[in-house]
């Protein structure tokens, strides 16, 4: 049985004045959404805790679902925020296994947050990466970006929704 976007929206607004037949239900049915939506993106054994961290999040967040708006890109939102955290906490952990015999100096976070920076814009063009650390890490606006780079502000614009959409594309498909 495929949800439908109407009938979620009308539980969600339901559960949200107190109808816990509806919430049960609400939550029933974005469980089975949320099994597809999260199947094809991590592996088996994560499935059932990251189905429940996101039935979670939706809990502390019903009350801010507006109902004249779609039921499902909002549960797809949150599921995606999930999934993100979810795949940090893989990648952290896999990097704490590498690491797991030496320990950990006050600076070396800031170290190893910015090897992990360096391996992942390896993975882009150079004026991407240059484009994204100049923006997003170091804070430049993107006209400061431009004249730091040689880029026109409209290509620094690019390469950074190109690179970060790159970024993304790899991260899922891990």
């Amino acid at each position: 049985m495929k949800t439908e976007e109407a009938t979620l929206a009308r539980l969600t607004a339901m559960a949200q004045r107190g109808d816990r037949q509806a919430y049960g239900m609400l939550l029933s049915e974005c469980q089975t959404w949320l099994k597809g939506y999260f199947r094809r993106r991590i592996a088996p054994q994560h499935l059932d805790d990251l189905v429940q961290e996101t039935l979670l999040s939706l809990h502390r967040k019903l009350a801010s679902y507006d109902p004249n708006r779609p039921f499902l890109p909002w549960l797809a939102a949150i599921a995606r925020y999930r999934w993100v955290d979810h795949m940090r906490r893989l990648y952290k952990e896999e990097d704490e296994a590498i690491d797991g015999d030496i320990p950990a100096a006050p600076e070396e976070p800031a170290i190893a947050a910015r090897l992990s920076l360096e391996r992942l814009f390896s993975y882009l063009p150079q004026a991407q990466a240059k484009a994204i650390e100049l923006v997003k890490v170091e804070g430049l606006s993107i006209r400061e970006a431009s004249r730091a780079s040689g880029q026109s502000e409209s290509l620094v614009k690019v390469n950074i929704h190109r690179g970060l959409r790159k970024l993304a594309a790899m991260i899922e498909k891990e």
